[in-house]
């Protein structure tokens, strides 16, 4: 589980985040969505230590994340994968490499067990006999699902995703979330998703939160977000719905 209490962050005049806190619970697919714009990525990264945050705190699992120790910050970052928008593939390493590199970084494992998680992985988002393919040699999806594989390889429990759909089309975008949630139950992860896509909140958004503006108006699950009373998420949603509509035609 992870905690979020009372954020605010500001850059020069402008607050991006206003007192904004949420839980987001383990073994749940926990979505972040708003417009562009709104702060969801800059919540998304204040969470992950990349940005630090001006009021509030951020606690994992009991343990305080901003502020901690060394220690506490390295054993913390040690537990998490992050997905991002790109897929931030190295481009010159090959899907093997990309996958084994947190495990060359951060741990002394022999060659052949780092070899072993990483081909585990790999078939765990049904990629095979692609280890040495180059991710120019490999579709938008499927560089997603090398992407998701490496997040994972460190036996993850907090799993961040940044718009992991931005960039695929329909139908690999329903495997990608599938593919999420399939991991997140399984592996009983703590997972945070950004995303603006309505087709993602609707097919595994249990945990639910709204952004605007930089705050928090509406928190549920998509079994309750068609019932809101909240004008902004309203707008958002009808937006969707059209954009949504445009493109299938």
């Amino acid at each position: 589980m992870i905690e979020v209490k009372t954020i605010s962050k500001s850059f020069k005049d402008k607050k991006v985040l206003d007192n904004v806190s949420a839980t987001f619970e383990k073994g749940k697919a926990n979505l972040i969505i708003g417009a562009s714009g709104t702060g969801k990525s800059v919540l998304l990264k204040t969470i992950i230590g990349l940005i630090k945050p001006d009021e509030g705190e951020i606690i994992f699992d009991g343990r305080k994340f901003n502020g901690a120790d060394e220690d506490t910050i390295k054993s913390i970052r040690r537990e998490m994968g992050v997905l991002f928008q790109g897929s931030a593939l190295f481009d010159s390493k090959n899907v093997e490499q990309n996958v084994m590199f947190p495990l060359d970084a951060l741990t002394t494992m022999p060659k052949s067990e780092k070899l072993d998680r990483v081909n585990f992985c790999l078939q765990r988002v049904g990629l095979e006999n692609v280890n040495k393919l180059f991710p120019s040699e490999i579709s938008g999806g499927m560089q997603k699902r090398v992407g998701i594989a490496r997040a994972i390889v460190m036996n993850t429990k907090y799993l961040f995703c940044d718009e992991p759909n931005s960039g695929l089309d329909p139908q690999t975008s329903i495997r990608i979330d599938n593919l999420i949630s399939e991991i997140t139950e399984e592996y009983k992860t703590t997972t945070v998703i950004v995303t603006h896509d309505m087709n993602s909140v609707m097919e595994i958004g249990e945990n639910v939160i709204f952004i605007f503006k930089g705050k928090k108006l509406w928190e549920g699950n998509n079994k309750t977000i068609l019932h809101s009373d909240i004008p902004e998420l309203n707008s958002f949603i009808f937006a969707n719905s059209l954009l949504r509509n445009f493109k299938d035609k």
